[in-house]
């Protein structure tokens, strides 16, 4: 079984290199100020991730409150990219076994909710 864990960890990393490689391919071609980031996101894929992955949970523990503080620390997350970068950051951080979509999925609900960027 741990076998196949090392396995799924590997297509897991392979499928991220593969959307970073179209995510900076499309920029690359300048598709404008929109970011295509989050367009075909799964908003309720990413609502049921955070709930499963107690999300908040975490956020509360870092930084107290009700967690939501962790949204806005000044300067930090400055666009979709960086907000999408945060979200596999706490994926790889947390060992949540997220797979791309699912990041992505993610960083949109909470692009819907916090950030509203384009």
């Amino acid at each position: 079984m741990h076998r196949g864990r090392e396995s799924g960890v590997g297509r897991r990393n392979a499928a991220w290199a593969l959307f970073w490689v179209a995510l900076l391919g499309s920029s690359a071609a300048g598709e404008g100020s929109s970011s295509p980031l989050f367009r075909d996101a799964d908003l309720q894929l990413g609502e049921q991730l955070i709930v499963e992955h107690k999300c908040e949970a975490c956020h509360i523990k870092r930084v107290g409150g009700d967690g939501t503080s962790i949204y806005s620390p000044v300067g930090r997350i400055r666009s979709a990219s960086a907000l999408l970068a945060m979200v596999e950051a706490c994926n790889t951080e947390m060992g949540l076994g997220m797979f791309p979509e699912e990041v992505a999925a993610v960083a949109a609900v909470l692009n819907r909710d916090h950030y509203e960027f384009d």
